[in-house]
């Protein structure tokens, strides 16, 4: 048994569906080489074999294998027995056509050239006989297989929308014609340009704009809605999605322009639409050149390397040839998952794994003396919000401590620059760990006005994907079939996806002179609810029936808004119109020392008081005291 499917598996994989095809289509021109040549007679001879002339059928016999041979190397250089006909289109015929003519144009000049007895309408007829049995020989798979799709396949058929009648969307429109897919079809299209509606594509009908999806996904009976529209804003996107949810309709996505460039438009490229295209803007990316420039052949440490931050920074920063790339966690199982990928993807990259706390000035100072790194990526602290309101202590420990530790030694080792990874909880702080991040913000400050190295902090919103984040959080709740829970329906955040945030702060890097909070335009914020409630839809559920959503009030430390600067910050720009600078809020040094020796004190005496300690260094923390 087994050896019959080993044998099985080596027939089928030297003879492929393909290379029967290419055999059956090299047979198949001989024969039509051969009677192109006869039918050419016949129709000059009153479609007769034998009303032609000896002279002429001879002429014809001697002739036809040589005719044969050179012709069939003509289609071979053509293309013609390498092209995927089901993809075939006007470049396909030309390359018939021109394949064609060759032939003919090679048989007149040898039978003048010879004196070959033969009449001169031989070769118009000649050429169009051959060049309809070679399109019918490649294009009747098309033609066969959508007449079996129309009238004769009697399965259950998948009703399709296409959002775009441009190129994509006829690229779209037409591989589901020809696909495997037989079920599936395409009943209308929708595009905005009103120059389309009530025309045409490949014979389906553009129906009118996004504003009649919902009215057309009822009319047509749709099961599923493709949007095909890979070169329009990220904002236009976001409000077709909203269009398409108030149907009952799944949504898929043609996710870019590099399919439509390459006609590679197939099904299986197509994906479920995803939260990163609800945001209603498009991503920011940083100038990888500018980066490039900046990162090469440098000395780097990443702290909290392993965590989502840390992690991209370390993958975007071995891409572009550091000298040598130095990673530092606490947590040894994340830290050692990026070893393994990055030693994996960059085999030639001088990598340093370490493990150890930016609270431990001994092995910070081991660090810098050792390795001597130029730039620091400090993305090591502890996010979480609710936790770190039952454990203020820790937090200003880890949090604030850390990062003082980490100046400290980037000072005192004539490091270049240290990059700060902030946060938007820090702006008007309601729970310790917003102001910790703050008090980081300050020292970042503190330590670039009395230090020649740069230090800059970079402020930004909430990450798609990461640690902590609500976005995995609601994707287990309803994996779980639900509830899913929002603290309250009126809660909003900011968005962005890890390579935007990486691409921010590494542009930060680049670009910042010391002193600066770099702060990212991130669009509008998202209401949690609605996110919700997407999620659960893009998941192929519905609200309220399949899955609830239950409100479970705001956790401690938690506000409904989140906000990006303060009342006092004003904004500089920079070159990327997306990104700005915070400009710096003055503070009393020795008032800021005095407050950080007394949290020292009571963060490590593990002593009450630590929330009122806070309150006394950022005056603009709202939290409890």
């Amino acid at each position: 048994m087994n050896k019959k499917i080993n044998v099985d598996r080596f027939f089928l994989n030297k003879w492929d569906s393909s290379r029967i095809f290419r055999i059956f289509l090299l047979l198949y021109d001989v024969v039509v080489i051969y009677f192109s040549s006869i039918l050419a007679m016949m129709a000059r001879f009153n479609a007769s074999i034998s009303g032609i002339p000896d002279v002429y059928y001879d002429a014809i016999k001697g002739m036809a294998i040589y005719n044969i041979l050179f012709t069939i190397i003509v289609i071979y250089l053509c293309r013609l027995y390498n092209s995927i006909w089901r993809f075939a289109s006007l470049k396909e015929i030309f390359y018939i056509a021109v394949a064609t003519l060759i032939s003919t144009v090679a048989n007149f000049m040898v039978y003048f050239g010879f004196s070959i007895p033969i009449f001169r309408s031989y070769f118009p007829l000649y050429f169009l006989i051959l060049f309809s049995f070679l399109f019918i020989g490649r294009f009747s798979y098309r033609f066969v297989r959508t007449i079996y799709r129309k009238n004769f396949f009697n399965g259950p058929k998948k009703n399709i929308m296409v959002v775009g009648a441009g190129d994509a969307g006829n690229l779209v429109i037409r591989e589901l014609e020809i696909s495997n897919q037989l079920e599936s079809q395409v009943v209308c299209a929708v595009d905005d340009d009103k120059r389309k509606h009530g025309t045409y594509i490949q014979g389906i009908k553009v129906c009118g704009g996004r504003e009649k999806i919902v009215e057309l996904a009822k009319r047509y009976n749709v099961d599923e809605i493709i949007i095909a529209m890979p070169s329009v804003q990220k904002k236009e996107i976001k409000d077709i999605v909203n269009h398409c949810q108030e149907t009952d309709c799944k949504v898929k996505i043609l996710p870019g322009m590099y399919q439509l460039v390459s006609g590679e438009v197939e099904i299986s490229k197509l994906r479920n639409i995803q939260i990163e295209d609800l945001l209603g803007r498009d991503p920011i990316k940083a100038n990888s050149k500018e980066i490039g420039v900046y990162v090469a052949e440098k000395t780097i440490l990443v702290t909290g390397a392993g965590g989502s931050i840390g992690s991209e920074l370390s993958r975007q920063i071995a891409a572009n040839y550091p000298r040598q790339l130095v990673l530092l966690d606490i947590y040894e199982n994340s830290l050692y998952d990026i070893e393994r990928e990055l030693e994996k993807n960059f085999p030639n990259l001088n990598l340093v794994t370490l493990v150890g706390s930016v609270r431990n000035r001994s092995r910070l100072s081991y660090i810098f003396e050792e390795y001597k790194p130029d730039l620091i990526f400090h993305a090591a602290a502890h996010k979480h919000v609710p936790l770190m309101e039952d454990s203020p202590n820790e937090a200003i420990k880890n949090n604030v401590f850390g990062t003082m530790e980490l100046c400290r030694a980037a000072d005192k080792y004539g490091a270049e620059k240290l990059v700060l990874i902030s946060t938007d909880k820090a702006v008007n702080p309601t729970n310790v760990m917003g102001a910790s991040k703050r008090i980081c913000e300050m020292l970042i400050q503190y330590y670039n006005e009395k230090s020649n190295t740069n230090y800059v902090a970079v402020r930004f919103g909430n990450v798609l994907g990461s640690n902590g984040s609500v976005i995995p959080y609601f994707k287990k709740q309803i994996a779980e079939g639900g509830p899913v829970t929002v603290t309250h329906p009126d809660i909003i955040r900011y968005f962005m996806t890890i390579p935007e945030a990486v691409s921010l702060v590494l542009k930060a890097g680049a670009s910042a002179d010391g002193g600066e909070i770099f702060v990212l335009d991130m669009g509008e914020p998202v209401k949690i609810l609605d996110l919700a409630k997407n999620m659960i839809k893009l998941s192929g559920h519905e609200v309220g029936t399949d899955i609830e959503i239950v409100f479970t009030g705001l956790r401690p430390g938690e506000k409904l808004y989140e906000e990006l600067l303060m009342d006092e910050e004003g904004l500089e720009r920079t070159e990327n119109e997306l990104i700005h600078i915070g400009k710096p809020i003055q503070f009393d040094k020795k008032h800021f020392e005095a407050g950080l020796r007394k949290l020292y004190r009571i963060a490590y005496g593990e002593k009450d008081g630590i929330r009122k300690a806070i309150k006394e260094i950022v005056p603009t923390y709202r939290g409890k005291i």
